[in-house]
């Protein structure tokens, strides 16, 4: 990692939250142990992960990218490690890009460890993300929170998720730690696991504990694998009705408006934030690397 100077924003999506650090040659090394400190809320900028902006000419994971899309989200959850895919990181990475004049307003494609995932930047500031098609595996999945234990559904949005129905979001606890979940082979490199409690017709609230990050604020792919969750659970599949589903996703950090197409295919729309910029100490970086 260079100790120059190194720029840094700091934006979320219905709170969830990011260290944005631009970064078009991949020029800043980021290890685990830096990025799991620039998230720290204390010794840290503070975030749920970061945002690695890179172009993806420039990124090995992503050069078989950047003939449809010229950016690559490498996203980093707050405990430093890799992440395939979040939902509100890449509207939030389209935000940034808009505010940096390197997408206009309208439509743009984005690289990610879960494919290139085209966006939408709308005249209000909200950004829709095609969120690619989700997929649910068969089998039993059980998660347990202080001695209750409730059938989960499995959905894969780019990531892991299961999806519990409960009668009172309290019930998921306090979602510091990791709620147990068998059988373990179904996840062997974790899961992020949603509660959820209806609110009314295709309206649900959830919670969320994010792999590698614990309790979020909000989780654009949890937001969209509950909302798939509910519609199955509630007799609908646009592939069979021929007709697009929209749920209302109320997070603790706000709302998502998810829409699942015919075709399989779910859009995102939620408010991006930006909401402060600067350069991280390099001296600090130093006793970071050092």
């Amino acid at each position: 990692m260079s100790t120059s100077q190194i720029p840094f924003l700091k934006g979320h999506g219905t709170e969830n939250d990011f260290v944005i650090v631009p970064d078009p040659d991949n020029a800043v090394g980021l290890p685990a142990s830096v990025v799991a400190r620039l998230c720290d809320r204390r010794a840290g900028i503070g975030g749920d992960g970061l945002l690695h902006v890179v172009r993806s000419a420039a990124h090995p994971e992503a050069r078989g990218m950047a003939d449809r899309a010229e950016w690559f989200m490498d996203y980093r959850n707050a405990d430093g490690s890799i992440a395939e895919m979040c939902g509100n990181g890449v509207r939030v990475f389209a935000a940034y890009l808009q505010r940096a004049g390197l997408a206009a307003e309208g439509d743009l494609a984005v690289a990610t460890r879960g494919g290139v995932k085209e966006v939408h930047i709308a005249k209000n500031g909200d950004v829709t993300v095609s969120m690619g098609r989700a997929v649910l595996p068969e089998g039993d999945v059980t998660v347990s929170v202080d001695g209750r234990s409730w059938a989960a559904r499995n959905v894969n949005m780019g990531n892991p998720h299961a999806i519990a129905f409960v009668d009172d979001l309290a019930h998921a606890g306090d979602l510091l730690s990791v709620p147990p979940f068998s059988p373990a082979s179904v996840y062997p490199d974790g899961v992020n696991i949603e509660f959820v409690v209806d609110r009314g017709p295709r309206h649900v609230a959830m919670r969320v504990h994010e792999r590698g990050s614990g309790e979020t604020r909000s989780c654009g792919t949890g937001a969209c694998a509950v909302a798939v969750a509910a519609a199955r659970r509630d007799g609908v599949d646009p592939a069979e009705t021929g007709t697009p589903a929209t749920y209302t996703v109320d997070l603790p950090g706000g709302t998502l408006v998810i829409t699942e197409y015919p075709d399989g295919g779910i859009d995102m729309t939620g408010p991006t934030v930006i909401v402060a910029e600067g350069l991280i100490d390099p001296a600090w970086l130093e006793t970071m690397i050092g």
